[in-house]
């Protein structure tokens, strides 16, 4: 009787494949033909509309406001990283007054548009000239450029102290118990066994943010920084051509995909004991 039953399990056969595609390969395969579509057709623009002179004219100032672009994100990353740390310590802290002020400061800048900021800090700030003169702070604050580093800092740091708390609470309580069981120090703890293991964790979210800032720095054009889509818009109100819009966004593009194959280089490197 065994035997028979094991004869017909053996000789059953697995159902047949469906046939055709299913309707989410369709879906998506349809999706990415329209994206090289809209490529080739871009490409077609650009060579068809193509004006070296008028290319020869403005390819400066492109590499002017790419550099403004680099130079600001950078600063503000950087700023922010720093100030993100406190910040995170604050949000994991026991003590409520000190976490609540830093859930305020998290979901305050979290919350509300990054324009809405920069805009609250370059003219809502200008509106208290004598005040900030009397102190001494109005040469900081009657120059765009400061007030963009300064909201953009004050954005990024809470969206990285975010990302840093995250990823050191996504390492294991073990951890924390065995190096205490060592008698390392807390804050030897922390940043030789918590924080190597947590960036690990934080690389990509941390790429992520590079990303959106460099997209989102193109609101600075809007008082009067001139970055990268500034001089865009400079470059579109003296030639009403739209393929200056074009060059812009390929160079968005451009810088967007390298920091994206950076942060995946890296990720790599970091990770290969991993994968063995």
């Amino acid at each position: 009787m065994t035997l028979a039953v094991q004869n017909d399990v053996s000789t059953e056969r697995p159902p047949p494949p469906a046939r055709g595609w299913p309707r989410e390969r369709i879906v998506g395969t349809t999706l990415v033909a329209l994206w090289i579509l809209l490529g080739i057709g871009m490409v077609a623009y650009l060579v068809s509309a193509w004006n070296g002179e008028l290319f020869d004219k403005y390819l400066p100032y492109y590499l002017s406001g790419l550099k403004v672009t680099i130079t600001l994100v950078a600063i503000s990353i950087v700023l922010g990283a720093a100030l993100s740390i406190p910040i995170a310590y604050a949000r994991m802290s026991r003590n409520l007054a000190l976490s609540s002020i830093a859930y305020g400061y998290v979901y305050f800048f979290r919350g509300t548009p990054l324009l809405a900021q920069t805009f609250l800090i370059y003219y809502g700030l200008g509106s208290f000239r004598p005040q900030l003169e009397a102190v001494g702070l109005w040469v900081f604050f009657r120059d765009a450029w400061y007030c963009a580093i300064l909201a953009f800092t004050l954005n990024t740091a809470a969206y990285q102290a975010e990302i840093l708390r995250g990823a050191v609470e996504s390492v294991p309580r073990g951890q924390w118990e065995g190096a205490a069981s060592l008698g390392l120090h807390r804050l030897q703890t922390m940043w030789k066994i918590i924080l190597p293991q947590a960036l690990v964790v934080a690389l990509r979210p941390y790429g992520n943010e590079i990303i959106l800032m460099i997209k989102g720095s193109a609101i600075v054009a809007i008082i009067t920084v001139y970055d990268l889509m500034g001089e865009t818009r400079r470059a579109y109100s003296r030639t009403f051509d739209f393929q200056t819009y074009l060059w812009a966004a390929l160079l968005y593009l451009v810088l967007v995909e390298s920091l994206r194959h950076a942060t995946e280089w890296i990720e790599r490197r970091i990770t290969r004991h991993l994968k063995r």
